[in-house]
């Protein structure tokens, strides 16, 4: 099947397809002669060359207005500031053309064509949103048709773009019956005769040619002189050849109507050529149609009348503008016959080079070359089109052409379809593949081997025609790239090397000629992939190290759940490298498995940053989550670069607020007063903060774990504390299992009392605790703790009593697995989802008969014991001690001894794990607040309010404005911390968010709606911006996260929102405000035209319905369907109005968008840095934070997420959209001021010496002691008697348990 050419025309060509175009005769997707490249022609078809013409087209001829035209000068080359335009109208059809040429592009535009290498110039095709045909709806031509195309020179050093315009007539067809039906003339004369028959005494009904005549003399006059005159309504000839009939006519072009008479248009008389005013033009178009009509009349009438009226052929004007006059001619190109004599004189080959049948054979070569350069895809056919020119004009020139294209290995379409039949394939057929063909290719040269040359290149020739590098290499039988190698081995790029050998293999012994080929491949392969193993092959005939399939990948990292985010497998990844750092390159070969397999920018990106060792110096340190901590550990971070803030707190003693000072019992924040304990309370607050920026500045490793005592009073406020207080009098507690490191461990909640009653009380005699069993202990390990993986229990939870841990078993993990995905937060894990790298055998023990929670539990194979190597960790003795358990015995162990937990401890773990749900803005508001109460203030606002340093370095002052129905202006200014911006109706930009939060919008005071907008008068050096993205779903009656793209700028310009006096601004604004409005009312009304219950816009729905009741009332059938011929009629004019509202819809919105955009474009005083990009992927009550913060010092951003802090590579990752149902998305965004970002952030602020880090792999157990007691405990375990003994060990001689037994 023949492919859709996408080459050029040169001028000549234009012209000639010019004359056949008729874009309202054009059916939607039907070949367009204008504007694309000619059909290809079949020679081994049926068909005949045909120009294919559309039915009832015109065959223009175009006559010239010179008025309208910008000549060119005689012997004048363009350059780079000309453009001419050249008008013309076809004497025929009455149709108007504007052909204009701009030298003002773009391009290189050194040299202009016409030119020695470019005789002519080759225009390309060039669509955008404003060509094609549309309606006019307004203007002097209103309610004609006008269409648009453009094209571009393909020439590099030549910049000329051509825009083609046809319009409509002007004079219509019931307007040019008017004219020259002799019946209406004589109607409308014999009108004013009988009404006034005296005075029309001896008056004769008018010629056609005097009433066009008349017409054209008032319009000649109106454009010449400068008197304005009036045509009395009583004047005679006006009435014989007018009249109102012609009303219309006349006011559409211009005449005015009074009581007492006509008045002629009045156009610019002063006007020069070119003419650009609209009534000018319009008025000009008419005057040449009518000369057209005029030419149209009878000879012998328009001598009597003495009418002559010279019309020039625009031709010779187009031919200068465009730079074809001249062009070289072959004189014997229409002696040769190329096609039958019932055909056409010019051959489809011309117009597939773009050229015309007289084109000299230079021209014919040279379109050649430009066709093949801008569509390089049919050069095949190109070539053909050459080869039939130089047969059928018998050139030399153009042969010698034809042969020297085929010795540098081209092919014409001709010699492609003869290479298909070589093979005794069909060329057209499009079910061969490539087995196919090779296949019929192998069994011709078995036929005749002496034909394997000629068979080869046909073969080669059919591989490069069906982009298929196979059979070219088959046909070339030769390799020379890792792709060409791939294809000969029938391997592709995603098979791992184990299979590219056994490829090899199976290679070699279907053909052992073959065998250096096919090494060849192979070293080309393992060249290109790097590939340790395939090069141990080659030397060595064994595989050396191999990539990680990504299966095992997985495994390695223990992760069973493969759709999990790439999050969490870093997560993953982290915890192995924490237990095992010996083993990091396979744990690197297992993530860069993972990353090819997800084709993961964002793995790969953490691959390369942390491939490069830094020192711990000069790289900040990550913060460990305790529990829900991200959002947390996020702000600490941000806070942390700020330098103001972070002097304030390492040498907070110089700030700090005395409580014996007599100012404190006027300290008032955030318009309140504060109580003494209070500040005494924030200024714990500051000393912790202190003791965590310390340790992140001098630490000698990569992360800090913050205290919980900091946690809880970051997360709770003062009051909040009080409430937390309160609740927990009121609270049953769970029990205690003692504590580890100091953090309470908190065992199942009671259950309740009929639970208890149905279940057996008879349990083993060896329930030792087992990490597998549902009575285990809190499933979590120190590890879980890390980057993404912040899982903690949610006191909130309703726990049954037959679930008394928060393990989700099968039934319940299958329901909320999609789920706990994105509610990490707020979720603990299941057992399985934990990665647990060192023990990868893991298996479920026997399951308790009688226990609630493991009754629908399957049983899973067992791996079988590993061999000892000696020592072992206390994971894998754990594993092997469950494998050994025996059947459950009839009596329950005794209860050890526990220590009594910390109820401190306990209460502090219990108000983070509350604290670390509070809201965002709380949390932020919470740590202002403490700041500003623990630091003695600078001075003092009119109103009480304390200013110091955090109000000066945070806090800006916005001032709202509103208008009551009385022109009486109120305002209102404050403090405020952050900009709350939203994106609840759909993405936008930085811009527009903000632009939400200071436009005018209507605010119900008293009942009544009053306009309101907001300004700011201070601006703070530190700018946070706040995204709103929790909203309310009222149908559901749930909140949601909206999670539309929010498109962020490096550089913001605040001076568009500041409250100033300045009426140029003011002005701006409401000239803004009105545009949004018009453009609100827009988008509405292009919705109504858009959105149907079809998936179709209006004027697509009335068209296709118009369409249906027209092969409806054509069925052929015996109860066919009337239709109302009106009624169609209707339908496509309403069709038609409906898209042209609709693209005028569109425009009217681009306009007003662009006009949006640059109304404060040229403000740019007060610019703002982003520095910092809060981040958070989930759901609105849970999910997961980190941070994004730049380094003006290194110009780098990084990612902050929790104990881990990696370079990001590339930034496209923070500011453009995440393609995903539930995207990472900014939650809260700082700038800073640019001039002083230096002295307000610095991203590293390390002072500590360089400590070499352990590369061995860590022991789980506290101390040595501790893993040779469960050592001893699991080689001492016994069915029978080993139960006293075992938990002597688990709980040691002091009753206290082994800090190692736990998660």
């Amino acid at each position: 099947m023949a492919s859709k050419l996408k080459g050029g025309k040169t001028p000549p060509r234009l012209f000639e397809d010019l004359s056949f175009y008729n874009p309202q005769c054009l059916l939607p997707n039907s070949y367009n002669i204008l504007t694309e490249a000619a059909l290809q022609f079949d020679t081994s078809a049926t068909q005949k060359p045909s120009r294919k013409l559309v039915k009832k087209g015109c065959r223009h001829k175009w006559a010239l207005k010179s008025e309208q035209c910008d000549h060119i000068e005689l012997d004048f080359r363009p350059d780079l500031s000309s453009l001419y335009t050249a008008a013309a109208l076809c004497i025929l059809c009455r149709c108007h053309v504007e052909l204009t040429i701009d030298f003002k592009g773009e391009g290189a535009g050194v040299v202009p064509c016409p030119k020695e290498v470019a005789p002519l110039h080759h225009f390309i095709y060039s669509r955008n949103e404003h060509c094609g045909l549309f309606w006019v709806q307004e203007g002097v031509n209103a309610g004609s048709w006008m269409d648009t195309q453009r094209f571009s020179c393909s020439s590099p050093s030549c910049s000329a773009r051509l825009t083609i315009r046809m319009r409509s007539p002007i004079i219509t067809s019931e307007w040019e019956a008017l004219l020259l039906d002799r019946s209406l003339i004589k109607s409308r004369a014999q009108k004013a005769i009988s009404d006034e028959p005296s005075r029309f005494e001896g008056h004769a009904v008018p010629s056609p040619i005097e009433v066009i005549g008349n017409l054209r003399t008032y319009i000649r006059n109106a454009m010449t002189s400068h008197e304005e005159r009036r045509i009395p309504s009583n004047n005679k000839k006006w009435l014989l050849c007018f009249g109102e009939p012609c009303a219309d006519l006349l006011n559409h072009i211009g005449f005015t109507r009074t009581e007492d008479g006509w008045f002629p248009p009045r156009p610019d008389v002063s006007a020069t050529i070119p003419l650009t005013s609209p009534l000018n033009i319009l008025l000009n178009d008419v005057e040449n149609e009518l000369a057209v009509l005029l030419n149209l009349q009878p000879d012998n009438e328009r001598h009597m009348a003495k009418v002559h009226v010279a019309l020039h052929p625009a031709m010779t004007e187009f031919e200068r503008i465009l730079g074809s006059k001249g062009y070289k001619r072959s004189t014997a190109s229409r002696t040769v016959d190329l096609t039958q004599e019932d055909q056409e004189p010019e051959h489809p080959f011309y117009a597939g080079l773009g050229s015309t049948m007289d084109f000299h054979d230079e021209l014919i070569c040279f379109t050649y070359e430009r066709q093949i350069a801008c569509d390089a895809e049919n050069s095949a056919y190109y070539l053909e089109c050459l080869q039939g020119i130089a047969e059928g004009r018998g050139s030399e020139d153009l042969q010698t052409k034809v042969a020297i294209e085929a010795s540098s290995g081209k092919f014409s379409v001709r010699d492609l379809r003869e290479a298909y039949q070589s093979l005794g394939l069909d060329m057209r057929s499009l079910f061969y593949d490539d087995d196919t063909v090779i296949g019929s290719f192998q069994s011709r040269i078995a036929d005749a081997p002496r034909q394997e040359p000629d068979l080869r290149r046909a073969l080669y020739m059919i591989g490069e025609h069906r982009k298929s590098m196979r059979i070219q290499h088959v046909a070339s039988n030769d390799v020379k790239t890792y792709e060409q190698a791939l294809s000969w081995l029938g391997a592709t790029d995603d098979m791992v090397d184990e299979f590219l050998v056994s490829m090899y293999g199976v290679k070699v012994h279907e053909s052992p000629t073959n065998e250096e080929l096919a090494r060849q491949c192979m070293v080309l392969i393992a060249e290109q992939r790097k590939s340790t193993g395939l090069k141990a092959w080659l030397e060595t005939g064994q595989l050396g190290e191999m990539e990680m399939d990504f299966g095992q990948a997985y495994t390695r990292l223990g992760i069973g759940d493969r759709t999990i985010d790439d999050d969490l497998v870093i997560t993953s990844y982290n915890i192995n490298m924490q237990e095992t750092p010996s083993q990091i390159k396979d744990l690197k070969r297992a993530l860069a498995a993972i990353a090819k397999s997800r084709n993961s920018f964002y793995l790969q990106s953490f691959l390369d940053s942390s491939a490069s060792e830094r020192k711990v110096s000069e790289w900040p340190v990550g913060l460990e989550n305790i529990g829900n901590t991200c959002y947390l550990n996020s702000l600490l971070q941000f806070y942390f670069t700020v330098k103001p803030l972070r002097d304030l707190v390492l040498n907070f003693d110089q700030y700090k607020m005395q409580l014996d000072d007599s100012a404190f019992y006027k300290k008032q924040v955030g318009s309140r007063k504060v109580s003494k304990k209070e500040v005494e309370r924030a200024q714990r607050f500051v000393y912790e903060l202190q003791k965590l920026f310390q340790s992140m500045i001098t630490i000698p490793d990569d992360k800090v774990t913050p205290e919980q005592e900091l946690a809880r009073l970051t997360l709770i406020s003062a009051s909040g504390e009080e409430s937390f207080r309160r609740k927990s009098i009121l609270s049953t507690h769970r029990p205690s299992l003692g504590d580890i490191n100091g953090q309470p461990v908190f065992g199942p909640l009671p259950a309740s009392p009929d639970v208890v009653a149905s279940v057996d009380t008879v349990m083993s005699n060896n329930g030792i605790l087992n990490p597998d069993d549902s009575c285990a202990t809190n499933p979590r390990s120190e590890e879980d703790v890390s980057s993404d993986d912040t899982l903690v229990e949610t006191p909130a939870l309703d726990i049954k009593a037959d679930n008394d841990l928060m393990i989700l078993d099968s039934v319940e993990k299958k329901q909320q697995q999609g789920q706990l995905a994105e509610d990490k937060e707020n979720f603990t894990p299941t057992i399985m989802e934990i990665p647990h790298s060192k023990t990868p055998d893991r298996a479920l023990g026997p399951i308790v008969e009688l226990s609630p929670l493991r009754a629908d539990t399957e049983e899973h194979p067992q791996s079988p014991p590993k061999e000892s190597n000696g020592e072992q960790s206390p994971s894998e003795l754990t594993a092997r001690t469950v494998i050994a358990f025996p059947a459950p015995p009839n009596r329950p162990p005794p209860v050890p001894p526990r220590k009594k937990p910390d109820e401190s401890k306990r209460a502090i773990q219990q108000e983070v794990e509350i604290g670390a749900q509070q809201d965002v803005t709380e949390v932020i508001a919470n740590v202002l607040f403490q700041l500003q109460c623990a630091i003695r203030p600078e001075n003092i606002d009119e109103s009480g309010e304390q200013i110091d340093q955090i109000k000066t370095l945070f806090f800006a002052k916005q001032k709202s404005y509103i208008t009551n129905d009385r022109g009486e202006i109120r305002s209102n200014e404050e403090f405020v911390s952050d900009i709350k911006v939203d994106v609840a109706s759909g993405p936008r930009d930085i811009y527009a968010a903000l632009d939400g939060a200071f436009d005018v919008q209507e605010v119900e005071v008293g009942g009544s709606l009053e306009p309101q907008y907001a300004a700011i008068s201070q601006l703070p050096p530190v700018l946070q911006i706040l995204v709103q993205r929790a909203q309310f779903d009222p149908e559901t009656k749930r909140p949601f996260k909206s999670n539309n793209h929010l498109e962020l700028k490096e550089t913001i310009y605040m001076d568009r929102y500041m409250d100033s006096s300045d009426t140029d601004l003011a002005q701006r604004r409401q000239a803004c405000w009105a545009w949004k409005k018009d453009l609100a009312k827009l988008d509405a009304r292009k919705i109504e035209l858009t959105e149907t219950e079809m998936n179709m816009d209006i004027p697509a729905v009335l068209s296709s319905t118009a369409e249906y009741l027209r092969q409806c009332s054509n069925d052929k059938s015996d109860n066919p369907i009337e239709v109302e011929p009106e009624l169609l009629a209707s339908l496509e004019k309403a069709s038609s109005n409906a898209g042209a509202e609709l693209s005028e819809i569109e425009k009217q919105i681009k306009k007003l968008s662009t006009n949006i955009k640059s109304q404060f474009a040229d403000l740019r005083e007060l610019p703002y840095r982003l520095h910092s990009v809060f981040i958070h992927r989930g759901m609105v009550n849970s999910g997961h934070y980190w941070i994004y913060i730049y380094d003006f010092v290194n110009s780098m951003w990084r990612k902050y997420n929790d104990g881990y802090v990696t370079e990001v590579t590339e930034p496209k990752i923070i500011f453009e959209a995440e393609q995903s149902t539930r995207p990472a998305t900014p939650y809260f965004l700082v700038y800073v001021r640019d001039d002083l970002k230096s002295d307000l952030v610095e991203s590293v602020c390390r002072d500590v010496a360089e400590v070499q880090r352990s590369q061995e792999d860590t022991v789980m157990a506290d101390d040595e002691t501790g893993a040779k007691e469960l050592l001893k405990w699991s080689q001492d375990l016994q069915p029978a008697e080993g139960r006293t003994q075992a938990v002597d060990d688990l709980w040691g001689s002091g009753g206290q348990a082994n800090q190692a037994h736990f998660w």
